[in-house]
């Protein structure tokens, strides 16, 4: 039997994360998240502060966009995300799981037993969140969301020609701030 597979894409501060690590725990499977980054070091050779950083940041700059169309051969950035695609699909292979981020949707997509959720909810109940559960100061919590936010929309919109966020490229979209972590996690177990 294939391996079902849930990916969860997520808004800085809605809780994803959380939410992943609830849902592999109701359904007695393994989430992947900050891990992928140690599988993919493993894997590539390359710094673990690269990998962390370079997995949400897309080619930036005239030169990058110069080098988007690989005429000239593939970037370190381009390596990367080889390498990321190799594991997350490695991992799927293995067994049934829960990945977070790194475009594992779109990565899996083309598998027929994967659900794809993204993870959102209100700024203030994001910003307020960040500054609760991730040590975030106030003065800054919703610049830092932004960027963050913003950094994970071009890199899914460079790798993938899709749109992060957007309702038609996931299964289901849910509120956490409405909703609340625990319900998303109940939503997507009974999904699974």
């Amino acid at each position: 039997m294939e391996n079902r597979i849930i990916t969860i894409s997520r808004e800085f501060g809605s809780g994803g994360r959380e939410i992943g690590r609830m849902v592999a725990e109701k359904l007695g499977i393994e989430c992947y998240d900050s891990d992928l980054i140690q599988r993919i070091v493993e894997k590539s050779g390359l710094r673990a502060d690269y990998v962390k950083e370079g997995g949400e940041d897309a080619a930036g700059g005239w030169f990058s966009t110069f080098l988007a169309d690989r005429t000239i051969g593939k970037t370190e950035q381009d390596k990367l995300w080889n390498y990321q695609s190799q594991v997350i699909s490695e991992l799927a292979d293995k067994e049934s799981c829960v990945i977070v981020g790194r475009c594992a949707d779109y990565i899996l997509r083309a598998r027929a037993d994967c659900l794809t959720v993204f993870i959102h909810a209100d700024p203030e109940k994001r910003a307020a969140r960040a500054v609760r559960e991730y040590g975030e100061r106030e003065e800054n919590v919703q610049k830092r969301m932004k960027d963050k936010d913003k950094r994970r929309a071009a890199y899914y919109q460079f790798y993938t020609d899709m749109k992060w966020g957007e309702a038609r490229n996931y299964h289901v979209c849910l509120d956490s701030g409405e909703l609340g972590l625990e319900k998303c996690a109940e939503i997507i177990a009974q999904l699974y």
